[in-house]
């Protein structure tokens, strides 16, 4: 079984009028990174999302999911 995080950054952001600019300086990252972990290419680290959840409010499962799926043979 594959496990994988989701996450609802880009519309929570776009949601509270952020733009990815802002909510990185907001956490301590560049633009490029808020995009990768919009786009699933990157994973945060626990601080990192942690920290991303308080910029919004939020508490994490609000954001992140983990989704499970069947891992390929």
């Amino acid at each position: 079984m594959t496990v994988q995080l989701q996450n609802r950054v880009k519309e929570l952001r776009a949601r509270y009028g952020l733009t990815q600019e802002q909510l990185g300086a907001q956490v301590g990252v560049t633009r490029q990174t808020i995009a990768a972990i919009e786009r699933g290419n990157y994973v945060p680290s626990l601080l990192l999302g942690l920290q991303i959840c308080e910029a919004l409010h939020l508490p994490a499962e609000k954001v992140f999911q983990l989704e499970k799926g069947v891992a390929e043979q």
